[in-house]
This record gives structure tokens, C-alpha cells and sequence, in this order.
């Protein structure tokens, strides 16, 4: 190889990881928005609803959390052809500022006491917002990604798409650490719940300058111009893979938040630790989870996706109910944590590949909308749903059956996994 063609090379690396890296910092300021809701919810849920049982008063909170997933489809849909048709970057800058316009009014909103019933309106509408910047954001990181990176390592590269989601859980648990840290309970409750979202709408403008000098995937480039993206071109010319995407979403998008964003609620109103304790072992926990990300998606670079997303399917089948049954028991926080790191350890085989499993099934001029869209329509049917479906329960005095559905769910992706083809050898991406 001459010294021309290694520096050649050398370039191409350089500006391929700046395009990774700009587009995962993009996705890390819209999960740290979107996760700033349910992290903080504890505290601001008697803010923008009547005074009255606690329980009623979350699962107020998490009936809007569920709400954003509605709009997801709706977002992946719009987003999704936008970023088919106007390109990856378009996609990503709208997506990040349309985040941090929805964390702006939550900050800025009212409490219940002052404005009455708009309150509860005003975060409702912001929460839309933010569910329609999600649904696009997924599809148009994911897409991103998958195509700035080159064939030996997309799953590794990809599984930065979790890296980053995580890592947004993780500034705001620790944004919530620290004010725990610095503010009493009754300014935490009054006012400084406010302040993390008001830490998301400045990162969101600063990352949308960041996104703004991204360079455009060569997969958009090239694509095929007279086949324009739509709704009805997926699910006409792909109705088996799009149906097969949310299939195997299903299962691994409720394990996902059962042990994430329900998790912290569960250790606090049933396993017993208090909110600061409860805080501590979801970050820590969390932090190794993000670090094994791309470990795995190094790994499915290696032996194929599909090795992996039976392992999720099998172990998420199996060790869900007792898992949560031995969380729930309470007891030290060192053994609580080891069990929640047990079931993240056992996510991972989903959400470490399955933006790369997605991107390989589909051709680049309607990869975006192929990837976004069923994706959405799962997570708005199952993960949306998983907070306000375990608080119901509980409410119930049926909580158990929440794990029960999380394993079945779990089983029948299971299924799609053993029958679809390995994305690795026979996915649509070139070269």
C-alpha cells in the first residue's frame, strides 16, 4: 500500500468516527430529555396533578409518558420520509431541536395549583413534541450509523446508538444524584426538578450546531431516486420485514424499559429502598450496561446477530419472574443490584444490534421509514406501555403478573428470532 493510499485511508477513518461520534452526541441530549421525564417524575408528579394518593399521582405521570409513544409511530412516519428523502443529517438536526423545544415548556409550565387543569395540558403537548422527535431520531441515528460504518464493524459502531441512550439515562440520574445531593426534599419537589430540563434545552441547541456540520452518508447519496420512501411503499414492497421488525421489537423493547425505566420505581414502591438508594444501584447498574454495549455488537461482528438475539429471547423468557420476584423481596442494595445488572446483562443480546439487525433488512432509499416506523409501532404498543401497565397492576394488588408478561412477550419474539435469516450474511447494506 503506498503512503498516498494510507493516508487516504487514514482520512477516511478519521472523518468516518467524527460522524459517529457527532451523531451518538446527538442521540445522548435526546434520551437524556426524554429519560429527565421519568427520572424526575417522582418529584414533580404532585406539581402538575390534584393532590391525592401517590400512586394515583405516577400513574398520572406515566399515562403521558406512555402518550409520547403514541406520537412515536406518528414521528417515525414523518421523520422517516424526511430523512429518506432530504438525507440522514436533515433528519437528525429537526429531530434534536423539536427535543429540546418539549423539554423547554416542561421546565417553563406551571404547576396544577397555579393554572389549574392547563397544567397537566401543557406537559401532555410537550410530551407529544417529544415523542415525535424521538420517533424520528431512532430511524435516522440508527440509519446514520449503520451506513458510516464499514461492514466488518457495523454492529460494534451501531450498538453506539444504545451506547448513547444509556448514556442519557445516565446524565440524568446523575443530574438527579447530584441535586439530591445539594437541595433539600422540599426543593427538589418545589422547584428543582425544573432544572434538568431546563440542562436539556441548551443541549439541544448546542448539539443541533454539532449536527449541522455533519457529512452525509454516501448509502443517501447513492440511493435509488425514482423509488421515493412512504408508508404505503414499506409496507407494499416490505410487508414480511416490517412485520418481522416489530415482532422482534416487541419482546425486547418491554424488557428494555421493564428494566430501565420501570426498575427505579419498582426498588422504590416495591422492593422498599428510598428514592436516593433506589437512584444509586440504576446508576451504576446502568454504567456497566452501556459499557457492554459494544462489546456485544462487536461480538454479533463476529459470529452474526442472530446467535445473540436468541440468547436475549431465552434468558429474558426464563429469568424474568424470578428476577423481579427476587428484587421485589428487598434486602441489601449491593444483592439488588447485582440482580438488576443480571437482567441488563441478559437486554443486552437485544439492544446492543437490534438498530444494525433493522438497517441490514432494508434497501437505502426507504432504509429510514423501514427501520422507524414498525420499531415505533412496538414501542408504542409495548414499551410505551410498560410503566403504566406495571403501576396498574400494582395498583391491583396483581403486580407479579407484570413479570409474567414480560416473559411471554419476551417468548414470542423468541420466535421471530429462530426464524428469521442472520442480517450479518443476507442484510441489504453494501459493502
Amino acid at each position: 500500500m503506498t503512503g498516498g493510499q494510507q493516508h487516504i485511508q487514514a482520512t477516511d477513518a478519521r472523518h468516518r468516527l467524527r460522524s459517529i461520534v457527532g451523531g451518538s452526541l446527538g442521540n445522548l441530549v435526546e434520551w437524556y430529555d426524554w429519560y429527565a421525564y421519568a427520572a424526575f417524575s417522582l418529584y414533580f408528579a404532585p406539581v402538575f396533578f390534584p393532590k391525592g394518593n401517590p400512586t394515583a399521582q405516577l400513574l398520572s405521570t406515566a399515562a403521558i409518558f406512555g402518550v409520547g409513544f403514541l406520537m412515536r409511530p406518528i414521528g417515525a412516519w414523518i421523520m422517516g420520509i424526511y430523512c429518506d428523502r432530504r438525507g440522514r443529517k436533515a433528519g437528525l438536526t429537526l429531530s434534536v431541536l423539536m427535543m429540546g423545544g418539549g423539554s423547554l415548556m416542561i421546565a417553563l409550565t406551571p404547576g396544577h395549583d397555579a393554572i389549574g387543569l392547563a397544567s397537566p395540558a401543557l406537559l401532555l403537548v410537550a410530551r407529544l413534541l417529544q415523542g415525535l422527535s424521538i420517533g424520528g431520531e431512532y430511524g435516522a441515528s440508527a440509519t446514520y450509523l449503520s451506513e458510516m460504518a464499514t461492514r466488518k464493524n457495523r454492529g460494534f459502531y451501531s450498538s453506539f446508538q444504545y451506547v448513547t441512550l444509556i448514556s442519557g439515562q445516565l446524565v440524568a440520574l446523575g443530574v438527579q444524584l447530584l441535586l439530591q445531593a445539594v437541595l433539600d426534599e422540599s426543593a427538589m419537589e418545589q422547584w428543582g426538578w425544573r432544572i434538568p430540563f431546563f440542562i436539556g434545552a441548551v443541549l439541544a441547541v448546542t448539539v443541533f450546531l454539532i449536527r449541522r456540520g455533519l457529512a452525509e452518508t454516501q448509502d443517501f447519496k447513492e440511493r435509488a431516486q425514482d423509488k421515493p420512501s412512504s408508508a404505503l411503499a414499506l409496507f407494499r414492497e416490505h410487508p414480511g420485514t416490517a412485520l418481522l421488525v416489530i415482532a422482534l421489537t416487541a419482546g425486547g423493547t418491554l424488557a428494555f424499559y421493564a428494566y430501565t425505566t420501570y426498575m427505579q420505581k419498582y426498588l422504590v414502591n416495591s422492593a422498599g429502598y428510598n428514592r436516593e438508594t433506589a437512584a444509586r444501584i440504576m446508576t451504576v447498574a446502568l454504567f456497566l450496561y452501556m459499557i457492554l454495549q459494544p462489546a456485544v455488537g462487536a461480538l454479533s461482528d463476529r459470529i452474526g446477530r442472530k446467535p445473540l438475539l436468541i440468547a436475549f429471547g431465552i434468558g429474558a423468557t426464563l429469568f424474568t419472574v424470578p428476577l423481579f420476584t427476587l428484587i421485589g423481596q428487598g434486602g441489601s442494595p449491593v444483592r439488588a443490584f447485582f440482580l438488576v445488572l443480571a437482567g441488563l446483562v441478559i437486554v443486552s443480546g437485544y439492544t446492543a444490534i437490534n438498530a444494525i439487525v433493522k438497517a441490514e433488512m432494508f434497501p437505502p432509499h426507504i432504509r429510514a421509514l423501514g427501520v422507524a416506523l414498525p420499531y415505533a409501532i412496538a414501542n408504542a404498543l409495548f414499551g410505551g406501555s410498560a410503566e403504566y401497565a406495571a403501576l396498574w397492576l400494582k395498583s391491583m394488588g396483581q403486580e407479579s403478573l407484570f413479570f409474567w408478561y414480560v416473559s411471554g412477550m419476551a417468548a414470542l419474539s423468541l420466535i421471530a428470532y429462530l426464524v428469521m435469516r442472520d442480517t450479518r450474511q443476507h442484510g441489504t447494506m453494501a459493502d
